[in-house]
């Protein structure tokens, strides 16, 4: 399903198959999710997409090629592919250990071809091995939602009062990780979303309401997944002093002003940017201890279009993923 102009729809193509370079694989996909950050890219919010370009990030598949100088990994192997796809390694960032900030990145599904295709191509060393254990379309939002979820938790701080802004993919899953750490959840949904703070509640949460109220307890640190901007003032009035609000997407409407003196007292407002293979590393190893549950709603890959505009209009719970 192949985007060939920003605003379009994805375009059902058939393309020759493919052959790894150096240090490439290719990967039979068996599941890929579907991401908010592929509807930025197909809006054009994101600058410089590649183009025409193949979106999807969340992919789990199945080795089936090989290229010249890869090791460590088989034929038949189960995989994961993620976001990030590939870093220069030289720049100040990635020799600071930093890689998620590369100065010169290729992202999956956006400037690299991704997984709403029947195969991809990979550079190897940014692939995670999953092993047997898991269902394939339950693996595929750990490789974003997830991820992206877990680094944005561990800039949150240690804090036990978590609020976490819009109750989509990631927040789902991290509420499971939150619960499992001992961490008391606070869900913020669209204002009248008793299904979502239903849902919310049933994963854990201490407590669920609209996005505009106020929570019971003054919070330790809230992560914003919702692209709205207005989010942002709401967010440091719910956090205590010293406390912490975490920008977790790639993309927000703008952040309205606001006075000072909600951010005084030194509150912090930060965000994230990608992931690192550690962070992909440190997750995947954890989530089976974690026994994280991933609420699916699955679609056949040539109805991605169906799935992105379900994603759009908030039509399910949890995660999309689209199954070839």
């Amino acid at each position: 399903m192949v985007l060939n102009r920003t605003g379009a729809p994805l375009e059902w193509t058939e393309l020759p198959d493919r052959q790894p370079g150096a240090g490439e694989i290719r990967v039979k996909v068996l599941a890929c999710g579907v991401c908010r950050t592929d509807l930025h890219v197909l809006d054009g919010e994101l600058p410089n997409p590649r183009s025409p370009i193949i979106p999807g990030h969340e992919i789990v598949g199945r080795i089936d090629a090989l290229g010249p100088g890869v090791t460590g990994l088989a034929l038949g192997e189960r995989v994961g592919i993620p976001w990030l796809g590939h870093t220069c390694g030289v720049c100040p960032y990635c020799q600071a250990h930093r890689e998620n900030l590369c100065d010169a990145p290729l992202f999956t599904g956006y400037t690299r071809d991704g997984g709403f295709a029947t195969a991809t191509i990979a550079d190897a060393r940014f692939t995670f091995p999953l092993g047997e254990a898991g269902d394939d379309v339950a693996l595929a939002p750990l490789l974003c939602a997830g991820l992206i979820g877990w680094r944005a938790l561990a800039l949150a701080g240690e804090g036990k009062r978590l609020g976490l802004y819009g109750f989509g993919a990631a927040a789902h899953i991290l509420a499971q990780v939150a619960r499992w750490q001992g961490r008391e959840v606070y869900a913020f949904t669209r204002s009248g979303d008793e299904k979502t703070q239903s849902f919310a509640r049933s994963l854990g949460a201490t407590w669920a309401g609209g996005s505009d109220e106020t929570p019971p307890a003054s919070l330790d640190a809230a992560i914003i997944f919702a692209t709205v901007g207005d989010l942002v003032p709401l967010a440091l009035r719910a956090v205590r002093k010293g406390g912490r609000v975490v920008c977790a997407g790639i993309h927000m409407s703008d952040i309205p002003t606001f006075p000072y003196s909600i951010l005084w007292e030194e509150r912090q407002l930060v965000s994230v940017a990608n992931l690192t293979r550690q962070d992909g590393i440190d997750f995947l190893k954890l989530a089976p201890q974690i026994g994280i549950v991933t609420k699916t709603t699955t679609y056949p890959l040539e109805q991605a279009n169906q799935a992105l505009a379900d994603l759009r209009a908030g039509r399910f719970e949890g995660a999309a993923v689209l199954v070839p």
